[in-house]
């Protein structure tokens, strides 16, 4: 059985007899604690052709908030100069397998464009079947990409403490089931413990095949989804620490067919960093 949206996702075998019709992007993001560097490891060898898209870089400069969504105009002058324009097909990855690809693909779906899809497997699948890899970089002639946001795909604090009260929208949570249950500390320092009251938890790992980092069949991936708790014929809102992994289950409920999704942006380093934002612990009730 086929993904409900199979357009979103691209295997290596497709994408290496197609490098020199698709722009490749490398959107590589780690925690400090994984002690990995992006641009590093880019310098040190990527797919050919990939342009590095520094997910921390192309993002709202002037808040406290960890790579928020940039304005429109910005994100456009941005990729522009990245040698992308609205009409090109886009395949990125990462060096995890997939851990914050997702977050660049629904970015860019965020700002209108559809055209892009994540390598399954990304980065580590690519290398260890032996594929090319090139350390140079080429400058690419720029681009002419317009961006205009699509609100609907993309929720603020305001949309999800309504949301406490409504409950029109189902909220499932990336993190990991300690964090979610305030049983281990948050990674960011001054976050209080926890999750947003009536939210769901799938930790977005669990949506992976754990030999490969590879997205699991889509009979799997409904099932996962179901076993949390999710309906996928109602509206859903992920979120995470801070909006990367939450995309990573927002592509999970794309290939999987879901009615409704969107990002909450600021996730939990926004909403555990306020005072005023309810907080629940222990399972999900």
């Amino acid at each position: 059985m086929s993904y409900n949206r199979p357009d979103a996702l691209v295997e290596t075998d497709w994408l290496a007899q197609n490098l020199g019709s698709v722009k490749v992007l490398d959107g590589s993001w780690y925690l400090p604690a994984q002690k990995r560097d992006p641009k590093a490891e880019y310098a040190a060898g990527h797919i050919p052709g990939a342009q590095l898209f520094a997910i921390d870089t192309i993002a709202d400069l002037d808040t406290d908030l960890p790579h928020m969504l940039p304005g429109a105009a910005a994100f456009g002058r941005a990729v522009s100069l990245m040698g992308i324009s609205n009409g090109d097909q886009i395949v990125v990855y990462d060096g995890a397998g997939l851990q914050s690809a997702a977050r660049v693909w629904w970015t860019f779906r965020a700002f209108g464009h559809d055209k892009i899809a994540v390598l399954n497997g990304g980065f580590p699948k690519w290398k260890a079947e032996g594929r090319a890899v090139e350390t140079t970089v080429q400058k690419p002639k720029p681009g002419t990409f317009l961006a205009a946001q699509r609100v609907g795909l993309v929720r603020g604090v305001g949309d999800v403490i309504d949301n406490v009260v409504t409950r029109r929208e189902q909220v499932l949570d990336a993190r990991s089931r300690p964090r979610f249950e305030a049983t281990e500390p948050e990674p960011r320092a001054g976050l209080r413990g926890g999750h947003i009251p009536g939210s769901a938890c799938l930790p977005y790992g669990d949506l992976l095949d754990p030999a490969n980092k590879t997205v699991l069949p889509v009979d799997q991936l409904k099932a996962k989804f179901t076993a949390a708790g999710i309906d996928l014929k109602k509206p859903v809102v992920t979120t995470c620490g801070s909006g990367i992994t939450a995309s990573a289950l927002a592509l999970g409920l794309h290939l999987a067919g879901a009615v409704s999704y969107a990002v909450y942006d600021g996730s939990w380093t926004e909403w555990g960093g306020r005072p005023d934002t309810p907080v629940e612990t222990g399972p999900a009730r």
